[in-house]
């Protein structure tokens, strides 16, 4: 896997290649790096004791509500009796597994990390409503031994909030206290260092989720980090600003690829290979905002928001619709400087010696032009929405 000083200097190759006007290995460099950024996974472990809240976290984390078909069963009693496999609606090779409780009769400590198998996962977070106990402790310290990164979740932290709220308790003195807790008890179960986070499921935007996404930022290989940031849902118009500047920077790349597609001399392959990559591009921005119609579905039951409010006066018209060829097209033969740069690349193509150089550079200025109003409208449209369900 890429680190991230050999994915910025691939980027920066790119860019070199560009300013010194060889299109052809910029766009051999540019498939190189966006090949590795498809083929990027990630595999995340939810455990813990039984009835901690882990299944709530698995659909939290997804941006899913409890009641989609595509949610993990949630319940009173333990409803994970076997290890569950949960993708991410816009990204299914970011998947999260949703373990059994530790310590049952079915899953004892002693044999839950063979049974788990947990070498597949990529890191791991134990989760615990209460304090967490000496099964925790045992994981973390198998993980440990792992060299894999784990996190301890403090869940359904809205409860211990309420019950401030009934005591008139100051709720930031609740909150440090319960970390303080968490920490010492931890300390003494032989775990260093204890990383903490307070969370509430159906409250991500609150407490110290935020500060879980920035660890996770540090620790995670930058390919892995820059897929789970675009992958998690909005919390926060800061984490849609992120995600907007990680879309930015693959614009660039997409465009060259676009450059590389008008250097063939066939008549309309120009055209085609834009509208695959615009079309690829726009999925990919859509999802990571929330914006499909699912999320926004989705997004309206969790905020009680009606789906017509959410959606009104978008700026975008690719937000909240399928994203088809058909759709694009539109969306481009509706635009006159795409349909008159067209025009001139397909005929510019053609002109001895200078017209392939020409075309591409031609066809680079303009995909890129396309691809930033793409991202800035649905930018503005994924800030819009969120405030509209956060103000419910």
């Amino acid at each position: 896997m890429a680190s991230s000083e050999d994915l910025s200097w691939e980027i920066e190759e790119v860019k070199k290649a560009m300013q010194n006007g060889d299109l052809v290995l910029a766009a051999a460099k540019a498939k190189n790096v966006l090949e590795k950024k498809e083929n990027i996974t990630i595999t995340i472990a939810i455990t813990g004791e039984t009835g901690s809240g882990k299944s709530t976290l698995v659909n939290a984390l997804r941006g899913v509500s409890d009641d989609d078909e595509a949610a993990a069963p949630v319940g009173e009693v333990e409803t994970t009796m076997e290890p569950k496999q949960y993708s991410y609606p816009n990204n299914p090779k970011i998947t999260i597994w949703d373990l059994p409780g530790i310590g049952t009769s079915k899953f004892p400590a002693d044999q839950y990390l063979k049974k788990m198998g947990f070498e597949r996962f990529d890191f791991f977070i134990i989760v615990s409503d209460t304090r967490f106990r000496e099964n925790d402790a045992k994981l973390a310290l198998e993980i440990q031994k792992m060299k894999k990164k784990f996190y301890f979740i403090r869940s359904k932290i809205d409860n211990n909030i309420r019950d401030a709220e009934r005591r008139k308790k100051n709720k930031d003195q609740t909150l440090q206290e319960i970390r303080q807790d968490c920490i010492k008890n931890l300390k003494e179960l032989n775990i260093e260092s204890p990383e903490v986070f307070l969370v509430s499921a159906p409250e991500l935007h609150l407490y110290d989720f935020p500060l879980l996404c920035e660890t996770l930022e540090k620790n995670l290989p930058e390919l892995q980090r820059d897929a789970l940031l675009l992958a998690l849902p909005n919390i926060s118009l800061d984490v849609i600003e992120k995600k907007k500047e990680e879309l930015q920077k693959w614009i660039l790349l997409n465009a060259v690829m676009s450059a590389a597609g008008a250097a063939v001399p066939i008549p309309g392959l120009s055209a085609a290979v834009d509208v695959t990559i615009i079309m690829s591009f726009t999925k990919e921005v859509r999802n990571s905002f929330g914006l499909s119609v699912a999320a926004l579905q989705n997004l309206s039951r969790l905020s009680g928001v009606p789906l017509e409010e959410l959606m009104e006066g978008l700026k975008s018209p690719l937000a909240g619709k399928q994203i088809t060829t058909e759709l694009i097209i539109r969306f481009l033969t509706s635009s006159a400087v795409y349909i008159l740069s067209t025009a001139a690349e397909e005929v510019i193509r053609f002109i001895p010696f200078v017209g392939t150089a020409v075309a591409m550079g031609l066809s680079y200025t303009t995909t890129l032009k396309v691809l930033k109003y793409i991202l800035n409208t649905l930018s503005e449209d994924a800030q819009t929405v969120f405030t509209r369900a956060l103000r419910e």
